[in-house]
């Protein structure tokens, strides 16, 4: 059964310090108080809906609308089937920007096909009976990765929306195949520009290259975080190899580098070539050795915290932190790393700015969702 506490935790006072290849973690009393809120089977992602209530997806393939005031569960209906063998799972959710109106959600899950496994973009229209029953009505995928591939890793399956509501933003993780990265005609290892529908956008720079038409950036590996931020800029953090996760700052066409380039190693010892000035890939604004293996991302815009404004925070999964990264326009620096005793799989910002967590649920870690608010002076 699951069950749910509002009780909060015990305040834990130093946070890690980690020295690293491109600067260093301060140790430092953590400035936020953590509340436990609920309780999960092993949440992948969440999502807030006008009136405050939460959607979160679990890794077995459930998705549960779920109430922050009162701790009602309601188990959400429609979901197509989910292959959650190793990494898959049912992953992102998002309201589509017209939500109000149209109830739409997207959603996004790693599935069976044709050549293997892969992950899909579906959506789903919100309905909640007068019984309180809840259901997605009418879902389609309206994207498939291609290829499917045989293996259960890395397919990110991240969705962030373009700050005009025009075009969907779409990751493909390299499925641990490597090269497909940078094969041109597949959409795994990239990021993709859609339509609200899941067609190609026009326009999309690497088309006329003979690229999948979807194709907006390439040389990724697992994607597993995107977010817009004030000015419009695209920001991505994934999964580097042995050593080299990375936050990016993602524009169209461009070659992020994986495998021919990445500041970490081949998990079998093999080096892969550091970036470095004038090799034809873009390097990553902030690099992480020891890792910290990035899961959930968020851009905070919100005023509870407003000494972390203009910064993005990156759940961390083997690193059990949560990671600020501060930004300035187009440059990015580590600013905090908290450490929060378990794994930390998503982050979200909530409506009044008090930052939200999922732990992993996984080797050991409880599915919690945590809140985090200001410590009273």
């Amino acid at each position: 059964m699951r069950h749910f506490a509002l009780t909060a935790l015990p305040l834990a006072l130093i946070a890690c310090s980690a020295d690293n290849a491109t600067g260093q973690n301060v140790a430092t009393e953590k400035p936020f108080k953590t509340s436990v809120i609920a309780d999960f089977e092993s949440p992948w992602a969440m999502a807030f809906l006008p009136d405050g209530r939460m959607l979160v997806t679990e890794k077995a393939g459930e998705m549960i609308l779920f109430d922050p005031k009162n701790g009602t569960k309601i188990p959400v209906a429609g979901i197509p089937p989910v292959d959650s063998a190793g990494q898959g799972a049912l992953m992102d959710v998002v309201p589509a920007p017209g939500f109000a109106k149209n109830g739409t959600v997207y959603f996004s899950f790693s599935e069976a096909g044709p050549g293997g496994k892969g992950v899909a973009l579906a959506t789903g229209r919100f309905d909640q009976a007068s019984d309180g029953t809840t259901k997605l009505d009418g879902v389609k995928v309206i994207f498939r990765a291609s290829p499917y591939v045989e293996g259960n890793g890395h397919y990110s399956g991240r969705i962030a929306f373009s700050p005009d509501g025009k075009y969907l933003f779409f990751t493909n993780g390299e499925r641990q195949k490597f090269d497909p990265a940078q094969d041109p005609k597949s959409t795994l290892g990239k990021v993709l520009r859609l339509n609200l529908d899941g067609s190609p956008a026009a326009g999309n720079p690497l088309a006329a290259k003979g690229f999948h038409p979807a194709v907006w950036s390439y040389g990724h590996r697992n994607l597993l975080g995107i977010a817009f931020d004030k000015d419009g800029r695209l920001w991505e953090q994934e999964m580097g190899p042995k050593g080299g996760d990375e936050v990016n700052l993602i524009k169209p066409g461009l070659n992020y580098g994986y495998p021919l380039a990445s500041n970490g190693s081949h998990y079998d010892g093999r080096d892969i070539p550091d970036h470095k000035a004038g090799d034809g890939f873009e390097a990553p604004k902030v690099w992480w050795n020891p890792v910290i293996s990035p899961g959930g991302l968020v851009y905070y815009s919100g005023d509870l915290f407003p000494q972390w404004k203009d910064s993005l925070f990156i759940g961390g999964l083997s690193s059990k932190a949560l990671v600020r990264v501060k930004l300035d326009g187009e440059n990015a620096a580590k600013a905090d790393q908290w450490d929060m005793g378990a794994r930390i799989r998503e982050v979200e910002q909530g409506p009044d700015g008090a930052l939200w967590l999922l732990e992993d649920g996984g080797q050991g870690s409880r599915g919690r969702l945590l809140k985090l608010t200001p410590v009273q002076g």
